[in-house]
């Protein structure tokens, strides 16, 4: 059954990978047999957390910067992954969040928001999704959130993208199964990252969200390993279409 897993001779693209999520979604992917390019605003040219971790997997990593609220880089960065040769994973976890109170969300923030966490997912995915189709293989993994299914608050702009994540994740799926481009998303639950600080430093929300999430415990980075690695590998072949909530059983609360 571990062949199933098994990533070896695969290129896997990871957007975010710098830190958080993304970074233990690149490492997992390296230690199933991945080579990894990682992708973030700020990516070192060398010497990176995520470049390090990678390299002691024994797996090759390649440092890639893009600014995806620059829709034009977004574009250029589809053409240097393209130029470095077949991609046959791609996780779209580049993201962003903006929390201000509904009645005073800026146009800016929204438009920023959506740019970053929803216009530049589908660039990219249609960018290098349209070659897996036509090699007729392909892993696409969007990072989704408890937001796909819920509205949050003071997260707008956040909620709406991550809603259109999940839509997202059906559409390209109906059209690309068939191809043999396996489209599906992770949905974390509440995450211990930087996007998260604000609530866990505020007493009374982070009291509220640990109430309600069975496991009792605030999730880590790499509890998004196992999914990461299923999705990505051949034992999700004939899975299509579905967000799969990795959040310590919060929703079923």
């Amino acid at each position: 059954m571990t062949g199933l897993f098994d990533l070896s001779g695969r290129t896997a693209v990871v957007t975010g990978a710098r830190r958080g999520i993304g970074l233990a979604m690149a490492e997992a992917l390296a230690v199933a047999g991945a080579d990894i390019v990682g992708v973030s605003a700020r990516m070192e040219p060398d010497g990176s957390e995520v470049e390090r971790r990678v390299r002691a997997t024994g797996r090759r990593f390649t440092p890639l910067r893009a600014d995806f609220a620059d829709r034009g880089a977004v574009h250029r960065l589809a053409d240097e992954i393209t130029a470095l040769g077949p991609v046959d994973i791609l996780v779209n976890n580049g993201g962003t969040i903006a929390r201000t109170p509904a009645v005073d969300h800026p146009d800016e923030m929204w438009d920023h928001v959506i740019e970053v966490n929803l216009n530049s997912q589908f660039v990219l995915s249609r960018q290098l999704g349209r070659r897996m189709v036509d090699r007729g293989r392909g892993k696409i993994i969007f990072t989704a959130s408890l937001l796909s299914f819920q509205g949050g608050i003071t997260v707008p702009g956040y909620a709406a993208a991550k809603s259109g994540i999940a839509g997202l994740t059906r559409a390209l799926a109906n059209e690309w199964a068939a191809h043999g481009v396996n489209v599906n998303a992770i949905a974390p639950g509440y995450i211990a990252t930087d996007n998260t600080r604000a609530l866990r430093e505020d007493a009374d929300r982070n009291a509220a969200i640990l109430a309600r999430i069975p496991t009792g415990r605030w999730g880590r980075p790499d509890d998004l390993a196992g999914a990461t690695v299923f999705l990505a590998s051949a034992a999700s072949d004939y899975v299509n279409g579905v967000v799969l909530p990795v959040d310590g059983g919060w929703l079923g609360r």
